[in-house]
């Protein structure tokens, strides 16, 4: 981060989404801030509070993108939600304390998937230990010993059965790394699948704490494994993995976890727009404003009691977005309102933007269609005059039914090459070039017939 100026972050995220300058100027600012705070005194550290954002504008304009690419761009925690989630009848209990959870768990999971990366190495070593103590066991004094489907030792070299255990075992050895034993058979003691999770029932909601009744026991119980035959092949890869899960250290795991997510944890809210209404609830109905009290004390600052310890939310970045098309972001209960204090509008995408979105970013639609059908041999070219076509059908559809921004480039996409890549596979001519006359003849009878467009477009 001390590298990553607010101007870079900006041209980071200008690989992968179209404008949008000032979304991307106020998420780059609070980024910046994060490591500016990290920098303080402890006791000065504690005070500053993020600026969390709400972004405005319609949907397939870039607002979850922009988080998501913000948080790939630091390592940083992210999670998204719905808070539409939170307003739905019988939603279980999953208050919305879960978000917590949630980030969490995902960050404990990949940081223990590094982890075991990192020490793939030393595990596939201690793997290859095990498998060899399976075809010859420690007690057996020489090759000899050593299972009849071993015979193959004897076959390759007529009397080596009679050698010491010491030279059989790295004659095994030099089999097993030259994959001459993978299609041979063992048996493998086998970690069986993991009991479910015990739910446990509290004032706040069903808190899924994860207790596992194996652990509380110790080894008072059973190890939960089976024993099953399995090709030598995979039961270096089976045993790699319980040996790398075995080398992880879990409680450091957990405690980096922790931190990662109170320091630079990224809660992405959708849809918060879905829960403005001061509107009362009769009967069943979840209450809004009561789902906006509930978000309250998370996004305020709160401890959050999690299986792994207690979470502080005080220096988590809340982004939220909405479309805003009924109401206002004044429309949230003011203590809302005042945990948000920045607010950025995202303009909505017209054919300019849909030109430079086919084309330009890393990930833009015409490249992962050529990328596509690359693989069956074809060569798709797209002329200038056909992306400014589609771009031009894309803009006529948002304006004649729902405006869902860039997302309607995919349906268009889509549509236009439905016929190519149905047929790819048995098509003899490998070179096309996609015009504007094609995209005409595809695509204008359902752009001018507004049922039609309704329903594929």
């Amino acid at each position: 981060m001390k590298d990553l100026k607010p101007g870079q972050i900006v041209t980071e995220l200008d690989k992968y989404i179209i404008g949008q300058k000032d979304a991307k100027k106020s998420v780059a600012i609070a980024l910046r801030n994060r490591w500016r705070r990290q920098q303080l005194d402890p006791d000065l550290q504690e005070e500053i509070a993020p600026k969390n954002i709400i972004l405005i504008g319609p949907t397939g304009v870039g607002k979850t993108e922009i988080a998501r690419r913000l948080a790939n761009l630091t390592d940083s925690p992210f999670y998204k939600v719905e808070a539409s989630k939170f307003t739905e009848v019988g939603y279980v209990g999953r208050d919305v304390e879960s978000m917590i959870r949630d980030i969490l768990e995902l960050t404990v999971n990949k940081l223990r998937a590094r982890q075991q990366d990192a020490v793939q190495e030393k595990a596939a070593m201690i793997a290859e230990e095990r498998i060899l103590d399976i075809l010859l066991p420690p007690s057996s004094k020489t090759g000899a010993a050593i299972s009849n489907d071993l015979d193959i030792i004897a076959a390759d070299k007529p009397g080596e059965n009679d050698l010491p255990a010491a030279s059989t075992r790295e004659k095994l050895r030099k089999m097993l790394r030259a994959g001459k034993l993978d299609s041979r058979q063992v048996d493998l003691e086998v970690a069986a699948k993991a009991s479910p999770m015990v739910e446990i029932f509290s004032n706040t909601g069903i808190e899924e704490m994860g207790i596992n009744v194996k652990d509380m026991l110790g080894n008072l119980m059973p190890k939960n494994t089976k024993r099953r035959k399995v090709k030598i092949k995979d039961a270096l890869k089976l045993v790699t993995q319980e040996e790398a899960a075995h080398l992880v250290d879990m409680e450091q795991i957990k405690t980096d976890a922790m931190t990662m997510v109170e320091q630079s944890g990224i809660i992405f809210i959708d849809e918060i727009d879905k829960i403005v209404g001061k509107e009362k609830s009769y009967g069943p109905e979840v209450s809004k404003e009561g789902v906006q009290r509930d978000l309250l004390p998370i996004v305020e600052g709160s401890s959050v009691p999690t299986k792994y310890g207690i979470v502080k939310t005080d220096h988590i970045l809340f982004i939220a977005s909405g479309a805003f098309h009924v109401s206002k972001p004044s429309d949230l209960i003011p203590e809302l309102q005042g945990r948000f204090p920045i607010r950025v509008e995202l303009n909505s995408l017209g054919a300019d933007e849909f030109i430079r979105i086919l084309t330009e970013p890393k990930n833009a639609l015409v490249l992962q269609y050529i990328a596509l059908l690359r693989t069956e041999g074809i060569k798709i070219e797209f002329t200038e005059d056909a992306i400014e076509k589609i771009a031009a059908i894309a803009v006529d559809v948002n304006s004649a039914t729902e405006n869902i921004g860039a997302r309607r480039l995919h349906t268009v996409m889509e549509k236009l090459l439905e016929d190519i890549l149905f047929k790819a596979p048995d098509i003899e001519e490998k070179q096309i070039v996609i015009d504007a006359s094609f995209v005409e003849n595809q695509l204008m009878d359902i752009v001018e017939n507004q049922d039609l467009t309704r329903y594929i477009l």
